[in-house]
């Protein structure tokens, strides 16, 4: 029996996997072949999709992109046998882009059916819940925050820490929840897409694992409305899990509690925020709360809530298989373990790559993304999402690491980088970023609500000419009332893609104007 692996995440699908998947079908039925077909997640390597994978016995050997219109061509050249073929890019684990990886979060990404509890447990699934639930919560907490384990959603606050506060919360009635926020919205970053399509049960193993920790017996996901494929896996997941008792009561014949519900947002960038996210799920429209309380004391419906990203939950599995020492050999200083980095934007291999904390953004921008996609010089890079600096090219050496780049003033976030060549406008950029705080906002306070409506009139007042001095002075004292007087990140980081386009880059401020001037002065010499 022939195995080939086919992606089915939304990233190959939306080109062409299915169709590449039917065309396998038909030319093996037209040559007689036994070929079993598995769908999987990708393996990261976006520009390679659609990527067939043909197991040889001796290893998988890769070819792409394949589009399904050269399917047949492709098996009588020998795929089914991994026959080498200029599509044909050798196989998989010697590939640099695999090979130079440490993949906790993308184990099985790429590797298995994610819909197939046996080769879920067969890859090493289950290990790290076994583990928790043969021990008390007070253990499993310890393991974690021995790990180092950092929010990766953003904030990079200690997970052992969020998790006992959790626990030691006695909350109005007992019950508590475990939430996570798949609300993933920052341009440039898709990493919970790619694992939650691709390897879902990690995701509701860590889920479940955090809630013996804290004492939840509720879990909710909240998933973003534009990923309509992640749904639907991970609805699929959820049905499957509760079948094999690994969800519902009495959980591996443990005793314990815990069942998950999938929750659909409305589209709003604002529920990215933790309270934000939890308003929308008691049913009401996605403002942010003051805090305190915060929400693992007074969360969900009132309730003590774990609150953590994707990135986050799925990350805990391995350190409860493998010991939270073993998690914090990674990384650097106090950034443990790894990181899901996202190439994006203007680059010429994007996709995902995960790696210990401390590799340089030029070794994952230029070394394993390859440049920009244009050819031109690379001239910044935006790390954080839509709110993160604008780093220039110059800064390329910065570590990957929370401590180093916030004493840089930039953000690592959630690891998306959206890289930009010579042609960028960077006027434009912080104009947008302005923009998009004030569609996105909640309206909820003034500073982030009015703030980015004048932070857009002032940066069109600057590159139209009208006292740029004036108006650049204004501008920063606008940035500084958002941060200051914001009552969420939202109006709080917004003034970082500003700010750092105009330290870096402050000559496109001013060069429109200088363009237009020196047009008028033109025309007037004409005139005369």
């Amino acid at each position: 029996m022939i195995t080939v692996y086919v992606p089915r995440d939304s990233a190959a699908t939306s080109v062409g996997a299915d169709e590449v998947t039917v065309a396998l079908e038909r030319e093996a039925a037209l040559t007689g072949r036994s070929v079993r077909l598995v769908r999987t997640g990708t393996r990261g390597m976006l520009w390679l999709e659609p990527l067939v994978e043909v197991d040889t016995g001796t290893g998988r050997v890769r070819y792409g992109p394949v589009c399904a219109d050269e399917v047949a061509e492709l098996v009588a050249a020998g795929l089914f046998e991994g026959a080498p073929h200029p599509r044909c890019v050798g196989p998989v684990d010697e590939l640099p882009w695999m090979r130079d990886q440490q993949r906790i979060c993308l184990a099985r990404v790429g590797v298995i059916d994610p819909l197939d509890p046996v080769a879920y447990e067969r890859t090493g699934g289950l290990v790290g819940l076994r583990r928790a639930l043969a021990m008390p919560p007070e253990q499993v907490i310890a393991e974690v925050t021995e790990s180092g384990l950092r929010g990766r959603g953003g904030a990079g606050f200690p997970a052992g820490i969020k998790w006992k506060t959790v626990a030691d919360a006695a909350g109005p009635d007992g019950l508590k929840f475990v939430c996570c926020n798949a609300d993933e919205g920052d341009s440039g970053t898709f990493a919970d897409r790619i694992v939650m399509e691709g390897d879902p049960f990690s995701l509701l193993e860590g889920m479940t694992i955090a809630a013996h920790a804290v004492g939840a017996s509720e879990g909710y996901i909240y998933l973003r409305s534009e990923y309509p494929d992640a749904a639907a896996v991970l609805s699929a997941a959820i049905g499957v899990a509760r079948d094999c008792g690994w969800l519902g009561r009495d959980i591996l014949d443990s005793g314990s509690d815990f069942d998950i519900h999938l929750r659909i947002g409305g589209g709003a960038y604002i529920c990215g925020e933790e309270t934000s996210m939890l308003e929308s799920l008691e049913g009401k429209r996605g403002m942010v709360r003051a805090k305190p309380p915060i929400p693992a004391i007074t969360g969900l419906f009132g309730r003590p809530t774990a609150v953590n990203n994707v990135l986050t939950l799925v990350s805990v599995p391995a350190i409860l298989a493998d010991g939270g020492k073993a998690y914090a050999e990674l990384g650097v200083g106090r950034s443990r373990g790894t990181q899901v980095f996202q190439l994006a934007g203007n680059i010429a291999r994007g996709g995902v790559f995960e790696t210990a904390f401390g590799i340089t953004l030029s070794e994952l921008v230029s070394g394993y993304g390859g440049g920009t996609h244009s050819g031109r010089p690379l001239r910044a890079v935006q790390v954080g999402g839509p709110l993160g600096a604008y780093i220039p090219a110059e800064r390329m050496d910065l570590p990957t690491d929370y401590e180093a780049f916030a004493a840089s003033d930039f953000m690592l976030g959630h690891g998306g980088i959206v890289a930009f060549d010579d042609t960028v406008d960077m006027a434009s950029m912080a104009r947008f970023a302005m923009e998009f705080c004030a569609e996105e906002s909640c309206g909820k306070c003034t500073p982030c609500r009015i703030g980015s409506v004048r932070g857009v009139e002032t940066i069109d007042r600057i590159v139209g000419g009208e006292d740029p001095e004036g108006n650049l002075a204004l501008l920063s004292d606008l940035c500084d009332v958002m941060t200051e007087g914001s009552l969420c990140a939202m109006g709080g980081l917004t003034p970082n893609p500003v700010r750092s386009a105009m330290l870096h880059f402050p000559e496109d401020f001013t060069a429109r104007r200088q363009t237009t001037s020196a047009a008028q002065g033109t025309t007037e010499k004409e005139s005369r």
